[in-house]
C-alpha cells in the first residue's frame, strides 16, 4: 500500500510540474492569446454554469425527497392495521 501512495503522490508531483511548461508557448496557452474580453465572459460563463448547476440539483434533490416522503407515507399507510 505504501508502494502505490508513494507512486501516485510521485506521479501527481510531476506532472504538476510539468504542466505550465507544457501547456505555456510564449504566454499562450490553449485559447491563444487572451485579453480582458475573453476573461470577462468565461468569469461569466462560470458564474452562470454554478449558478444553473445549484439551481438543478436543488431541484433535483426536492423531487428526491418529496418520492421519499410519498414512499414513508406509503408504508406507514400499508403498516397500519
Amino acid at each position: 500500500m505504501k508502494r502505490i501512495l508513494l507512486s501516485l503522490s510521485a506521479s501527481v508531483t510531476m506532472l504538476l510540474l510539468a504542466s505550465p511548461l507544457a501547456m505555456a508557448a510564449d504566454g499562450e496557452g490553449l485559447y491563444g492569446r487572451t485579453n480582458d474580453k475573453v476573461i470577462t465572459f468565461f468569469c461569466f460563463g462560470v458564474i452562470i454554469f454554478f449558478t444553473v448547476f445549484v439551481i438543478g440539483m436543488s431541484i433535483l434533490q426536492h423531487r428526491l425527497e418529496t418520492r421519499k416522503d410519498r414512499a414513508r407515507a406509503d408504508i406507514e399507510r400499508l403498516r397500519k392495521p
